[in-house]
């Protein structure tokens, strides 16, 4: 009996330590190749993509970096921020990692902070703001969920900043959500719910403003061809808005539409697997400030950030 006994309390401490421990640390990334995507030809930004190069490494700053945005107004430079549970803080890095400032927000006490998007601070201006979305909702509970805004500083370099609260809520349900669109010219903003049914519904958030709770409205739904993928972590919108970089935990779409003038349009364009990198939490993609290309990104610090340029 004793020896039995001494298994037994060895079997239940195995089984407390796995289902207790930090997500695992992962293995060497590789780059994923997606075939041979057909090209783009005749739109704005690459007509084909190279294979990824790694350019830098995730700072330990960012344990669990959760979105990237390309700056307006700094060239090289990337907005980044962690995931739930973390400061309220906002970073500006570059390609290899480097981090360039790093901002102390206040002014709200976000819950799931889960992507970061660059666009006019709203429709018609000429300014532009950083938009965090604290959109992050597991058990699909929340009443409302917010973006943060806060203007693009005058310089680069630490500082405490206030954001603004843009509250919203859906037209049907609670959604999980980790995906912000906003559109540069227009500076339209839009979300894509996390799901497992699809790459997820797209809810447009037009007329947001402090100090009330606006409805979101649903404009379609994102189906990978042969609904091979799902689950949705983070996506981008190309400069020219006519193509939308979706990221899954285990692959890269393009959304592609020529002529696309607003999301709308782009919603009937049709899907292509590009290249991405085999990461272990990949939940943080952005377009090159000038399109031509995008950068990869992953939690855990140390891990590879991945440049994909033309072809």
């Amino acid at each position: 009996m004793g020896g039995r006994w001494a298994w037994a309390v060895v079997l239940c401490w195995g089984l407390l330590v796995a289902c207790s421990r930090p997500k695992p640390m992962p293995s060497d990334a590789e780059p994923r190749d997606a075939g041979t995507p057909p090209p783009a030809l005749g739109m704005p930004g690459c007509d084909a993509y190279g294979a990824p190069r790694q350019t830098g490494s995730v700072p330990r700053e960012l344990p669990e970096l959760s979105g990237l945005a390309a700056s307006a107004r700094y060239p090289g430079v990337f907005w980044a921020h962690n995931d739930s549970g973390n400061d309220f803080e906002l970073f500006a890095i570059d390609e290899s990692g480097r981090v360039r400032a790093r901002l102390k927000l206040t002014g709200a006490n976000p819950r799931d902070v889960e992507d970061v998007a660059v666009a006019p601070c709203s429709p018609g201006s000429a300014r532009t703001c950083v938009f965090l979305a604290d959109i992050g909702d597991n058990f699909e509970l929340r009443d409302e969920v917010r973006l943060y805004r806060l203007p693009e500083p005058d310089a680069l370099g630490d500082a405490s900043v206030r954001v603004e609260a843009l509250a919203f809520k859906y037209p049907d349900e609670a959604h999980d959500a980790e995906a912000l669109v906003a559109d540069p010219r227009s500076g339209r903003l839009a979300v894509i719910t996390k799901t497992r049914r699809s790459l997820g519904d797209v809810y447009a958030l037009d007329g947001l403003a402090p100090g009330v709770v606006t409805q979101a409205t649903k404009l379609g739904t994102l189906v990978a061809p042969g609904g091979v993928d799902r689950v949705t972590t983070a996506v981008s919108l190309h400069p020219s808005g006519q193509r939308l970089l979706v990221r899954t935990y285990s692959r890269v779409w393009e959304l592609r539409q020529p002529g696309a003038e607003n999301l709308e349009s782009l919603l009937r364009g049709s899907l292509v697997e590009v290249p991405g990198a085999s990461q272990a939490q990949a939940e943080a993609v952005s377009y090159l400030p000038d399109g031509d290309g995008y950068l990869l990104g992953t939690e855990f610090s140390g891990q590879p950030l991945w440049h994909v340029g033309c072809r």
